[in-house]
């Protein structure tokens, strides 16, 4: 587990324009049993979070559609959250940093660390406005 301190910056990355923290496996449950459209962050201490998943996500934020939901958790520090939300993306395998769409609980798009890492912010959220686009 990483230290409060230390992750403390990297989660109001994403909690200053609105997302919301699941810190449980029933937090992800309910979270995503809301009818709507659902994004889930799984935010990392990595470099790529950082330089391209966090801004990326942020960035997509200011299309016309975006989701009703925004939630994250945290890979090495909520365990337990994370399993349950990975769980919830299969056939995906486990990732961080990842991105997850959810419509009405269904998982509808999917952005890996492979999508993340190497690519700039800007075309994360390109990915993501797209997938707004459709599915929002």
């Amino acid at each position: 587990m990483y230290p409060a301190e230390l992750v403390k910056p990297m989660r109001e990355d994403l909690t200053r324009v609105g997302f919301e923290e699941l810190h449980t496996p029933e937090a992800v449950d309910a979270a995503l049993a809301k009818e709507g459209t659902t994004l889930v962050v799984v935010n990392s201490v990595c470099g790529c979070a950082a330089a391209n998943a966090r801004p990326g996500a942020r960035m997509s934020l200011q299309n016309a559609k975006k989701p009703d939901h925004l939630v994250t958790v945290f890979a090495g520090v909520d365990f337990d959250a994370v399993t349950r939300a990975r769980e919830l993306m299969v056939p995906f395998p486990p990732s961080s940093p990842s991105m997850a769409l959810f419509k009405d609980g269904e998982l509808v798009h999917m952005l890996e660390r492979h999508h993340i890492e190497g690519r700039p912010a800007e075309l994360i959220a390109e990915n993501l406005v797209d997938a707004y686009n459709e599915y929002c």
